[in-house]
C-alpha cells in the first residue's frame, strides 16, 4: 500500500438473534461511558427488562443483549433501551 491510499476498514458482520431464555427476564449491566468534556469514561449502571434480543459481531463472536424498560440508568440518558455486553450482564429474577 502506498503512502498515499487509503485504507479500507471492512465493518464487522452483524448477526442478530434471539434467545427465548433470557427474555422477560430483570437484569443488570454495566460498563464505560464517555464523561462530560470528554476527560475520559466512567461507570454506567442500567436495570431493565431483557428482551430476548441479542447481535453477534466479530470472530470470534461478541454477544450483546438488548435491556428495555429501564428503571435505573445515568443521569441524563435519554433512552429506554440500552445494548448490553455479555460479560457485563448479570440476570436478578426470573421472568417478569
Amino acid at each position: 500500500m502506498s503512502a498515499t491510499s487509503e485504507r479500507t476498514v471492512e465493518p464487522y458482520a452483524v448477526r442478530p438473534g434471539f434467545d427465548p431464555d433470557k427474555a422477560g427476564r430483570v437484569a443488570e449491566c454495566d460498563g464505560g461511558g464517555p464523561v462530560a468534556g470528554g476527560q475520559g469514561a466512567g461507570r454506567e449502571e442500567f436495570t431493565g427488562t431483557l428482551t430476548g434480543e441479542y447481535v453477534d459481531h466479530g470472530e470470534p463472536p461478541w454477544r450483546w443483549y438488548r435491556l428495555a424498560h429501564l428503571t435505573r440508568k445515568p443521569e441524563g440518558y435519554a433512552w429506554d433501551t440500552v445494548w448490553c455486553e455479555s460479560d457485563s450482564l448479570f440476570v436478578v429474577e426470573g421472568t417478569t
